[in-house]
């Protein structure tokens, strides 16, 4: 533990905090019955990854040893700064490990020595039994828990309730600091009082980050104080919001704050910066204890977790930093490949062993800075953040974690490969000598698109293998969506290869029975294919691209990125997408033409053609958006009909059952992209 009393540390025009306090040097055992002492933590996220098999209990492990702090330090009260739950509903095997752990260690028969001044009904006026817990007749609490809510378990729905309501009705928690009104905001304090030291306790759980941020600006927010004796009160404020700047109006800045505080606990920031920070301006302290446990693999996760034990007497404080010792290890290291001694030359073979050699090396660490505490874990997190710019190849970080699988407590995403940005001149402009460095490295020859589908299928376990597509013509298709961005190739070959086996399989003559025999015949024919026949092949089909182009009335695409903007803008014009499909957000709905999520209808309003996919569009969107669903073992033959009944069939099934696609983020962060996952939700008319 490492202490730090804030008296003679402050400037000598910044001595607000210390006057009272600047005799007192040296007796810090004298007056413990007017020491208010308090153990203050931040975003404790009980129940993060509790469907992880390796990481469920991290985060009540360390809860537990959190609390077993407060109870060895014998505390008055423990001060959570929101964020006790990392969801809004959490899991019953979450919500019953918390009970159990403030039943076990904050009940019994240890006397409160804390005083109650304010007005209850006014303090906890959102919960049912308006009241704190420990003057409950009906409880028996021997360390009260104070705790405002964040933005993970903020209330939502019916009723306006968070799962800190829950607990507050049990009489396990004080639920403090809810807004009743988004509109404007007074904060009315929590008065306690131990001996002679009075502390203000303001809290205000988290509100959207741009409306507080407009409310303070308006003027609309208000902190209410003592009438009598306001210089002898320490007011701490527990606050819940971005303090990092991340847009104009997406955080709170400090100024906004009333310099009357003496302490602003501010929870929501992950990165451990415990230590009160002064703020010269508006004269108070800032301390920031961040997370408990580690929800993602950045680089703030990866300092030190600890929680603060604080002792208020009269108006000084002093802060004690208290290292939590069962909260699973996290390394991070940033890598450049450009500043390693590999070459942009070299295979993925070599790649692959360099970053063993440092995944390795980090678990050796890992085992020699281990607490010893029983309850730590053993498998440590560990990321590297490679820079892969300047043409060097990536990895398929998931096979690479398999290896890792006993060993690492996050085996699906220990490498995360990124470019680093471009600098700009003083113009604001990209250079040339930039734009070479990150462009030309990247360009692919035909060889090594058609390469990458092969390998792709090569690799692929049986259920992913084509059945009935051929790997040449896929891969041929790709390169023509990559170098000409010609965004028909892939759905207008997938098409004419479905034609054509569905032709076969007719001459043929093929029953159920032996359908799926006939298929793989036919594909074992094709495979046999010169490199000549796969490119003739191609070539009718882009014929045929460009020919429904021509009639439909639209423009020949061009190579230039201009003409790519052009033809972005003409199909968003034509298109009567409905609702919010405009904003090209992740699940946009877009037309109703096609099943890609940016498609349109078509020029000539013809309910039975296909669309077109955006220039921002991808290969993947590209290969959905004329895939076909095939009933396993069969294939379904429509027989040929007039234009007129299949437009009213293509309507009818259209208007029964529409289909609109979503794109799954590929949480394993893998490179492979033809792996990426795709949902499609059915929605009812």
């Amino acid at each position: 533990m490492t202490s730090v009393c804030y008296n003679n540390t402050i400037p000598a025009h910044h001595t607000k905090m210390a006057d009272n306090q600047a005799t007192r040097d040296g007796d810090e055992d004298e007056d413990t019955e007017n020491t208010l002492k308090l153990l203050v933590a931040t975003d404790c996220h009980i129940g993060y990854m509790d469907k992880d098999a390796e990481r469920c209990n991290d985060s009540l492990e360390t809860f537990e040893e959190i609390l077993q702090h407060a109870k060895n330090n014998k505390v008055d009260m423990i001060l959570l700064g929101g964020d006790l739950f990392h969801e809004n509903k959490p899991s019953r095997k979450s919500l019953h490990g918390l009970m159990a752990l403030i039943r076990q260690y904050c009940m019994g028969d240890q006397p409160i020595q804390i005083e109650f001044l304010s007005d209850q009904c006014v303090n906890f006026a959102a919960s049912k039994f308006p009241h704190v817990n420990y003057e409950d007749q009906n409880l028996n609490i021997s360390i009260p828990i104070f705790s405002i809510h964040g933005n993970h378990d903020d209330p939502a729905g019916l009723g306006n309730l968070c799962v800190l309501d829950i607990l507050s009705v049990a009489g396990l928690v004080n639920y403090f600091g809810k807004a009743p009104s988004l509109e404007s905001v007074e904060i009315s304090p929590i008065l306690l009082q131990k001996g002679r030291t009075k502390l203000a306790l303001y809290g205000l759980g988290s509100i959207r980050d741009e409306r507080l941020h407009r409310m303070f600006r308006d003027k609309k927010v208000s902190m209410l104080r003592p009438r009598e004796d306001k210089d002898l009160w320490f007011n701490v404020l527990v606050f819940h919001q971005n303090r990092s700047k991340h847009g104009e109006t997406n955080y709170i800045p400090e100024q906004f704050l009333d310099n009357f505080l003496d302490l602003v606990i501010w929870g929501h920031e992950h990165e451990c910066k415990i230590d009160p920070c002064w703020n010269p301006e508006r004269k108070f302290f800032v301390s920031q204890p961040g997370s408990s446990i580690a929800t993602s693999l950045s680089e703030g996760e990866s300092k030190e977790k600890h929680v603060c034990l604080l002792e208020i007497r009269d108006k000084a404080m002093k802060c004690t930093k208290i290292k939590l010792e069962t909260v699973r290890q996290f390394y991070l290291e940033e890598i450049c490949l450009s500043q390693t001694s590999l070459d942009p030359a070299d295979n993925a073979d070599k790649l692959k062993a360099y970053c063993e050699e440092r995944v390795e090396a980090l678990i050796d660490r890992a085992a020699d800075e281990h607490t010893g505490h029983p309850k730590q874990p053993k498998k440590p997190l560990i990321r590297l953040k490679i820079d892969y710019s300047g043409g060097y190849e990536v990895i398929n970080i998931t096979r690479f974690g398999q290896k890792y699988v006993e060993r690492v407590a996050n085996p699906k995403d220990i490498l995360a490969f990124h470019r680093r940005k471009m600098q700009l001149n003083t113009m604001g402009k990209v250079t040339k000598a930039e734009l070479d460095k990150f462009l030309k490295p990247e360009g692919l020859d035909t060889s090594r698109v058609e390469d990458l589908v092969k390998k792709y299928f090569q690799d692929a376990d049986e259920k992913n293998q084509l059945s009935i597509l051929s790997e040449k013509g896929l891969g041929k298709a790709v390169q023509e969506f990559v170098d000409k961005e010609e965004k028909e190739a892939i759905p207008e070959l997938v098409g004419y290869q479905l034609e054509k086996t569905q032709g076969y399989l007719r001459k043929r003559q093929t029953n159920e029975e032996s359908i799926e025999d006939e298929i793989q015949h036919f594909k074992t024919e094709r495979q046999k294919m010169s490199k000549e026949e796969v490119l003739e092949e191609v070539s009718q089909v882009m014929k045929k691209v460009q020919n429904d182009r021509a009639a439909r009335g639209e423009e020949l695409q061009g190579f230039s990125d201009e003409n790519s903007g052009s033809e972005s803008e003409k199909v968003s014009k034509r298109g009567r997408g409905r609702g919010r499909g405009a904003r090209g957000g992740r699940a946009s709905r877009g037309g109703r033409g096609a099943r890609a999520s940016t498609s349109t209808r078509g020029s000539s309003r013809g309910r039975g053609q296909k669309g077109v996919v955006s220039s921002g569009g991808s290969v993947l969107d590209a290969f959905n958006a004329s895939k076909t669903k095939v009933r396993a073992g069969t294939i379904q033959f429509e027989d040929s009909g007039s234009e007129e009944e299949t437009r009213l069939s293509a309507r009818k099934g259209r208007a029964n059952n529409r289909e609109v696609p979503i794109l799954i983020s590929d949480s394993e962060d893998d490179d492979d992209h033809f792996s990426m996952q795709r949902t499609t939700k059915k929605r009812k008319r």
